[in-house]
């Protein structure tokens, strides 16, 4: 029998993050600076790129973060294979030219990436710093010796992804995420050196524990203190504490213990967030600052009753996903971050898995702005690999170090309380997965005990799984395997559940297949004779999963009749591009999101939302274009409502309502064109209506930006969704016209998208086919101020025209 454990956690947190201002050293005590703009870029691997002297004025000129693969040609041939995004990889270099002020003599320069794919070797000035081969980590290097002060200096980046297959979706290839210089005093605050923890929380106050790591090569004995304040949202000062430094040390960690009165609780409803001001003060002057946004929360997986927040029972309704952001790649931009988890926050998720690997950065921060909790996985495989070229390679040397690198970064986020350090890990099959397990969980302990510990398993009740059944593990977590949840209390007793995977359905956007009520596995297993789609599409009615995976329906049902099951993680919350199971080549990307890779909802995001949120919602599906005489099953998504009936061109078709465990109703008609209308009713009082009408011919485009208006900061996005509607503004459900996007003023393209997994197309490209009547132009400030005019147009259609506005 396992020990029981028990877990209350507090902590009050967010990332480490350096203060930031544009200005001269004078006027800062720290100085963290963007470092991503005029880079030069080669994709190959010439001789002697590392030197300084290297001639690389034909090379491109281009601004970070970058993903070269997207920008390349679809291809099964690709090493990748299309369970990597049937995308190009190789070996690419980036060097930039930088200065440094005489001004700046005896101040200390570090040079930070938040993720490089992958296996990047770095060099300054012609000397080596080092490599970093796992693409996900976040790393820093000391630039201080290396530099000539007054001069040109030259840093090189030398990035390998020409080993693959390495990965089991789309990797991306380059540095994909930010990259930034920090300029400090010679008596510093480490990196990721401020550790804040709540050990006690009440109503009444919380009592927080700041550590701050320092270093120290002042070289002389000065009167040095650490002060430490907490503000307020409003910036009003709620706590400070101050301690004196021993100024001999070069290396000296220092615990402080702060009272916040009446504290503002951090939750998925009300994301409040303090700060921690962390000042290194010499003879009165400070000398170095950080600052750390924080959240106060506290939580407990309990091994009967489930997950609660502060004190309030609630279920984590969480997705996976991977990092990739559709036609932009895997190259971070924070806008296209952040409208993902705006829709799924819509949606009513309140939780996410880092599918799995550790995030960028931008991820963690606007999770804990939004109220989204996240369980921080690590790693996909072990010493053990699920590709010839994956992470196994390195995991003897290097696991160790980007572990202990992720808890670092991470552990002072609001919105982290899980950590996974593993996904279907093949070594839970070896006597061996047992004693690997227990070392990263003391590797994780050692660095943070606020937050469980868990691992993503396949089948976790077998005797056979040697890290479920370890003893080193807080949480148990079942990818998928719904039918043994009602075992599980006696499988591990006292210990808590989540379901860290679960559903894998599949549906192509606008895509219906009939009956709606004929459930499809594919592929198909055994002596079955069924045969998936030969458009390669799979219907948007939640009838089709993989084997191992459930329809959406079934998994949601599974969770909230289990009063001891914390959550749910679908997978995935969003199409990704790479494995595009069951389908092979041509499909190139995934068909188990909600929303589709261009960010357009799936008809089973409506069912979610009625079920997770308050909003009052009424769906209604398919469109209504149909032969005369075909049989259409209409399905409704409803809340708030005790029924739902539905009008056919003004006739009752009857009134439906959801027997216990049911989450739709259904009409089956015969199609006749017109309107389709439905209406719900609480307690025989109208609560709203939902209407779908047969479209015309297609007449003219149509788009309608997210954001009228963008920052001029040549990094924001708009997001501009291109329809093809009938005179009378009607979606065509089938329309697929090739349409030409032009963008002029102060932006440009750059990605253009339509969801279909079988589309070729570069991403690039300004030329996109509609697919089931929707596309997407992606467009981006170009860093001036302006209009930015948007048009597209197509053979036989009136175009289309828009101006957004760049501030």
């Amino acid at each position: 029998m396992l020990p029981v454990k028990k877990f209350v956690f507090s902590t009050i947190i967010l990332s480490f993050s350096l203060f930031c201002v544009n200005t001269s050293f004078a006027q800062s005590a720290r100085l963290k600076e963007n470092f991503d703009a005029q880079w030069r870029f080669h994709l190959g691997d010439p001789v002697g790129a590392e030197q300084p002297g290297y001639d690389d004025h034909s090379w491109r000129l281009l601004n970070l973060p970058h993903d070269w693969s997207i920008e390349g040609t679809f291809s099964r041939d690709n090493p990748a294979t299309p369970g990597g995004g049937a995308l190009p990889g190789g070996v690419g270099w980036y060097r930039k030219t930088f200065t440094v002020s005489e001004a700046d003599r005896g101040k200390l320069f570090f040079i930070d990436f938040d993720g490089v794919y992958m296996d990047s070797r770095m060099w300054i000035n012609g000397h080596y710093l080092g490599e970093r081969p796992y693409g996900y980590s976040s790393f820093e290097y000391e630039l201080t010796p290396y530099l000539h002060i007054g001069g040109k200096n030259v840093i090189a980046v030398r990035v390998d992804n020409s080993h693959q297959p390495n990965s089991r979706w789309y990797s991306g290839s380059g540095i994909y995420r930010n990259v930034w210089l920090i300029k400090t005093h010679p008596c510093y605050i480490d990196h990721w050196g401020v550790y804040v923890t709540t050990p006690h929380i009440t109503n009444n106050e919380a009592v927080v524990r700041v550590q701050t790591t320092i270093r120290n090569r002042l070289g002389s004995t000065r009167n040095l203190q650490l002060q430490t304040r907490i503000e307020d949202a409003t910036g009003k000062t709620v706590a400070e504490n101050s301690v004196p430094l021993d100024a001999k040390a070069d290396s000296l960690t220092v615990a402080q213990q702060l009272q916040v009165s009446d504290p503002h609780l951090w939750s998925t409803d009300d994301p409040y967030l303090y700060r921690v001001v962390s000042r290194i003060v010499a003879n009165g002057q400070t000398i170095d600052d950080v600052i750390t946004p924080l959240g106060i929360r506290y939580f407990h997986f309990d091994p009967r009753t489930g997950f609660s927040l502060n004190g309030k029972p609630m279920k984590i309704w969480g997705v996976c996903d991977h990092h990739d952001l559709g036609c932009l790649g895997a190259a971070i931009h924070e806008r296209a971050l952040e409208r993902q988890l705006q829709m799924l926050k819509k949606m009513g998720v309140n939780g996410f898995r880092t599918s799995h690997n550790p995030p960028a950065p931008e991820l963690l921060d606007l999770c804990d702005k939004l109220g989204i909790l996240v369980m921080d996985e690590a790693f996909d495989c072990w010493k053990r690999g699920k590709n010839p070229y994956d992470y196994h390679i390195y995991w003897d040397q290097w696991h160790r170090r980007d572990l202990e690198d992720m808890i670092r970064r991470d552990r002072n986020h609001p919105s982290v309380i899980i950590w996974s350090i593993g996904n279907e890990i093949p070594d839970q099959w070896d006597s061996a997965g047992a004693d690997i397990a227990r070392e990263l969980v003391g590797i994780v302990k050692s660095l943070d005990t606020t937050r469980p510990i868990t691992s993503a398993l396949n089948d976790p009740e077998s005797p056979r799984n040697s890290i479920a059944h370890s003893g080193a593990l807080d949480l148990i977590g079942y990818n998928y395997d719904v039918g043994a949840y009602d075992h599980f209390p006696e499988n591990f007793p006292g210990m808590p559940f989540i379901a860290t995977e679960t559903t894998s359905a599949l549906e192509t956007r606008g895509h219906y297949d009939m009956p709606s009520d004929s459930i499809r596995v594919w592929p198909p297993r055994g002596n079955s004779h069924e045969k998936m789609n030969s458009d390669y599409t799979c219907s948007a009615y939640d009838n089709c999963c993989v084997p191992w995976g459930n329809l959406h329906e079934d998994a949601l049902r599974a969770i909230m009749d289990h009063p001891f099951a914390s959550g749910m993680f679908i997978w995935t919350g969003w199409d990704y591009l790479g494995e595009p199971t069951p389908y092979p080549w041509p499909a190139r990307s995934s068909y188990f999101g909600i929303i589709d890779l261009a960010g357009f909802p799936k008809d089973i995001y409506y069912m979610y939302q009625s079920v997770w949120t308050q909003d009052t919602v009424l769906h209604i599906f398919p469109h209504w274009n149909w032969k005369p005489g075909d049989s259409v099953d209409v399905w409704a998504f409803y809340n708030h409502a005790d029924e739902v009936e539905l009008f056919l061109n003004g006739k009752s078709l009857g009134k439906r309502h959801k027997e216990p465990g049911q989450f739709h109703v259904m009409w089956r008609v015969a199609y006749e064109p017109g309107e389709l209308k439905a209406v719900s009713y609480h307690n025989g009082q109208l609560v709203k209506t939902a209407v779908v009408r047969t479209a015309g011919a297609p007449y003219r485009i149509e788009l309608i930006p997210d954001r009228s208006e963008i920052h001029a900061d040549g990094r924001d996005l708009s997001f501009v969704t291109v329809k093809v509607v009938d005179q009378h503004g009607t979606l065509v459900p089938d329309a697929d016209q090739l349409i030409h996007f032009d963008v002029q003023g102060a932006g440009f393209i750059a990605g253009t998208d339509n969801g279909n997994e079988i589309d070729h197309t570069s991403f690039p490209s300004h030329d996109r086919h509609a697919f089931n009547g929707l596309a997407l132009v992606v467009v981006q400030s170009d860093g001036k101020k302006g209009t930015i005019q948007v048009k597209a147009t197509a053979e036989g259609l009136q175009p289309a025209f828009i101006n957004l506005s760049a501030q």
